[in-house]
């Protein structure tokens, strides 16, 4: 009969034992579910906040501002465009001499 006691008795130590452990593991887990939340909602805000100063960069009259003054560039005019006539392409079926050798 003692042996089935200090058994049981062991039985229920390791038992306890391990369900201190369960709990340290679920509430370590859960602390950190937390932290990657916070984390999560900071990164959303900060993702947010980028979107909203990339659309103030990217409004045509900065583009038009940054254009004309970094770049040195002007609107196109007609009065000022050039237009490049190229050579006629040659529509040929027959293969010329250079590729038959």
């Amino acid at each position: 009969m003692i042996r089935l006691n200090l058994v049981l008795l062991l039985a229920v130590l390791v038992s306890a034992f391990y369900l201190v452990h369960v709990q340290y593991d679920s509430r370590r887990l859960y602390t950190e579910l937390d932290r990657m939340r916070a984390q999560a909602q900071r990164l959303e805000a900060d993702h947010e906040q980028l979107v909203v100063q990339k659309r103030a960069q990217a409004t045509p009259g900065r583009v038009q501002q940054i254009a004309t003054a970094q770049l040195q560039m002007r609107p196109a005019n007609p009065a000022i465009t050039e237009y490049v006539k190229g050579a006629p392409l040659a529509l040929s079926t027959q293969p010329s001499a250079e590729a038959r050798e």
